[in-house]
């Protein structure tokens, strides 16, 4: 059984956005108690950022910052005030202190808004931050969508709050929606809207998207991916090769709904393809094994392929609290990212 294109207990068709509808507050995604604890939370880079200007993570350019780098012969036209008269003192030799210069990381979420992102078996109450019954454009079940939407805006505000750019890409079979990299903190309303007026449709095409996307970011970003990765585990592998041999560093959040992990599913029902599969009427319980062994080596291989390019990969469940693992998860990181660095 593959899971290119899952299916799902037919739900009830989502309304479109009505025009000039109002842009969704962020609390309809994130509880307030989360976003006044993300603040505090810290987003690192694995690898040595490109930028421009002042922040706190280390760019291979040398410059003049606190963080000492090396020495070099002085040469006419440098800065006195950079020469190390310690040295000089020595050896009798002009040498000039180099430094390591503090540049701003790029975040770039990437967001699937495919079809099959359109599922969930969650009630959005439960789930809303702002505790509505219904969504903006009339839903009463919290999908994948959704929960990508939260996990977007978090990693946005944390990125903005500690003085970086965010930006924001929306895909399906192609790029959908592009907000560009800013460290303005308005830029964090702009990444919300986006995502809280898309509508979710079509297919995917991760490898095509990838490549418009590398077209656009020429600098090393950090790339989080947050999709269900419901496409083929070779498309994947050869998109991330393309993103790891651009230098990015890229998490990837793989968001799954309870009910495609477990398949508690009793009654034969039918099960419509959320990106133009069809339908079929099925006993849920006659397929539950095959279906599980499939999802889950499907899970296994989306893991180990992004591991083995050396990025961090997450599973996520959209019945999950989106502020504890999300902290476990940064907390995670960061101290892998010291130890490397440490060590």
């Amino acid at each position: 059984m593959s899971t290119e294109g899952a299916s799902h207990p037919t739900p009830a068709p989502a309304p479109s956005p009505a025009p000039g509808q109002a842009a969704a507050d962020a609390t309809l995604y994130l509880h307030p108690q989360t976003l006044a604890r993300l603040g505090s939370f810290e987003l690192r880079a694995k690898m040595i950022v490109e930028g421009v200007m002042s922040g706190m993570h280390r760019s291979p350019y040398k410059g003049v910052s606190v963080e000492f780098a090396q020495h070099r012969q002085y040469a006419p036209g440098d800065d006195i005030r950079r020469l190390d008269w310690k040295v000089f003192a020595r050896t009798d030799r002009l040498q000039v202190k180099e430094q390591q210069q503090e540049t701003n990381l790029d975040l770039v979420v990437m967001v699937d808004s495919s079809g099959s992102m359109n599922f969930g078996s969650r009630s959005f109450a439960e789930a809303s931050g702002a505790g509505r019954k219904t969504s903006l454009d009339g839903r009463s079940n919290w999908t994948k969508f959704d929960h990508a939407t939260a996990m977007a805006a978090a990693l946005a505000y944390i990125t903005l709050h500690q003085g970086d750019r965010a930006g924001l890409v929306v895909f399906a079979d192609e790029v959908k929606n592009i907000i560009a990299r800013s460290g303005q903190r308005s830029n964090w309303r702009k990444i919300v809207e986006a995502l809280a007026t898309h509508p979710v449709e079509a297919p995917t095409d991760f490898g095509r998207v990838v490549e418009q996307m590398l077209a656009k970011v020429t600098n090393r970003c950090l790339i989080a991916v947050i999709s269900d990765f419901f496409t083929e585990p070779e498309t994947v592998k050869a998109a991330l090769a393309r993103m790891k041999h651009k230098g990015h560093d890229v998490i990837v959040f793989q968001v799954l709904d309870r009910a495609e992990t477990s398949f508690e599913f009793a009654d034969p029902s039918p099960f419509e393809g959320l990106e133009g599969e069809g339908r079929l009427r099925l006993d849920p319980r006659s397929i539950r094994k095959a279906y599980l062994e499939s999802i889950n080596g499907h899970l296994e291989k989306i893991e180990k392929i992004s591991r083995g390019f050396g990025f961090d990969y997450q599973r996520v469940s959209t019945h999950d609290w989106l502020g504890p693992p999300l902290a476990a998860f940064v907390a995670r990181r960061n101290a892998m990212i010291k130890r490397s660095k440490s060590g």
